[in-house]
């Protein structure tokens, strides 16, 4: 149990780090791909205080996350390069 107190400990400084990243990323681009990873890292941060407590309905709320993560992601992607989130792509390139 102690490695998965250690291992925890070890995501929550990377976490830490891409927290930093995202608040002093030089473009919009890095910011976001910094909020991506607080996602996923937050994502194996409940999967491993679930297990570390013995709690494995926490994996279900990491995967509804990470799925939630996936969209969101994409979704400030698409309207970073279209402005809107209405368009629909329709394979032409502006």
């Amino acid at each position: 149990m102690t490695m998965f107190a250690a291992a925890t400990l070890a995501v929550l400084a990377a976490l830490a780090l891409a927290v930093a990243r995202l608040l002093l990323g030089p473009s919009i681009f890095d910011r976001v791909v910094a909020g991506n990873t607080v996602g996923s890292l937050s994502v194996l941060v409940l999967a491993l205080i679930g297990f570390v407590f013995g709690r494995p309905e926490f994996l279900d709320l990491a995967i509804t996350y990470a799925l939630l993560n996936i969209i969101g992601t994409i979704a400030v992607l698409k309207y970073f390069r279209y402005g809107d989130l209405g368009r629909a792509d329709d394979g032409e390139s502006t």
